[in-house]
């Protein structure tokens, strides 16, 4: 078995995986539909330091109003490599004015990417090097290469490890979280089928997961393609656009306002806060079959 990985320092991110020679990342740009659209630009990004959009893409941190677009910032700057081996890469994003205008607090994120085998582990790592505490959100956002044809035949699914008894689906409303959840998809409590229609809606977001680990398998002799395990995380979220060649497995730690949202940072859903000088730290894996 030979595996190996490509990192950026735009946005920290993983931009390919290769398997025994064979690519498992999708890869942005350079992925095109029959009209020549790129189905989206990215591979694997950060969501930092928000996951999900905020209402009029504005929020309130210390009376003042910040505006953040969708999923936050990180994932379009560029981060500083500090180690790249065969199989460890990290970079940083450290606070600075271009940061401080959109999110008022001085903090260092590191992106880790740890090769072992068939498994790749994604680390997140949050420091708070200013003077007050906190609040930030974070999630991963990889999307994985899948084949047009077995799409079309609807020949994809995803699988839980267990029975979910008490998953939960979010319905979004242009983006934000609703007052009521969606429809519970799963079939058997375990299976989200995948076909064309899967995301018309947007997102599918879960949470309530007991057994975090998920994997996308093909019915065509019922392979495995990939395992990802989340035990860090208590949203997943699975997207993709309209007959694209690859599905996103998000797991997420914090997720969209609501539709009632007031607008005010700290009170988000889910946010984390983390006093001055503390870490905060995360991961989760991808076995590749």
């Amino acid at each position: 078995m030979y595996t190996q990985m490509l990192t950026s320092k735009i946005g920290g991110e993983l931009i390919s995986f290769k398997l025994n020679g064979e690519e498992r990342i999708h890869q942005g740009e350079d992925v095109i539909d029959e009209n020549g659209k790129v189905y989206w630009k990215r591979h694997s990004p950060v969501l930092f330091p928000i996951v999900g959009k905020l209402k009029k893409n504005q929020t309130l941190i210390g009376g003042r109003t910040y505006e953040m677009h969708q999923h936050g910032f990180a994932r379009d700057m560029e981060f500083e490599p500090i180690t790249k081996l065969d199989n460890f890469h990290s970079y940083v994003l450290k606070s600075n004015p271009s940061t401080l205008a959109r999110y008022p607090y001085d903090f260092e994120l590191y992106n880790t990417y740890r090769l072992d085998g068939n498994k790749l582990t994604t680390m997140y790592r949050v420091v708070n090097t200013g003077l007050i505490s906190m609040p930030f959100g974070i999630g991963g956002h990889p999307a994985f290469k899948i084949n047009l044809d077995d799409l079309k035949k609807e020949n994809y699914y995803l699988e839980f490890l267990e029975q979910e008894e008490k998953i939960h689906f979010l319905y979004l409303v242009d983006g934000l979280v609703g007052t009521e959840y969606a429809k519970n998809i799963l079939e058997n409590k375990r299976i989200i089928k995948i076909n064309s229609h899967t995301f018309d809606n947007d997102a599918i977001i879960m949470k309530g997961i007991t057994n975090k680990t998920i994997s996308l398998k093909n019915k065509v002799g019922n392979k495995t393609l990939l395992t990802m395990h989340f035990d860090e995380f208590p949203y997943l979220a699975i997207w993709s656009k309209p007959n694209a060649p690859f599905i996103c497995i998000e797991p997420w730690l914090s997720t969209a306002d609501t539709v009632n949202s007031k607008g005010v940072f700290t009170q988000k859903h889910d946010i984390i806060t983390l006093k001055p000088n503390d870490t905060f730290e995360c991961k989760y894996d991808v076995e590749f079959f």
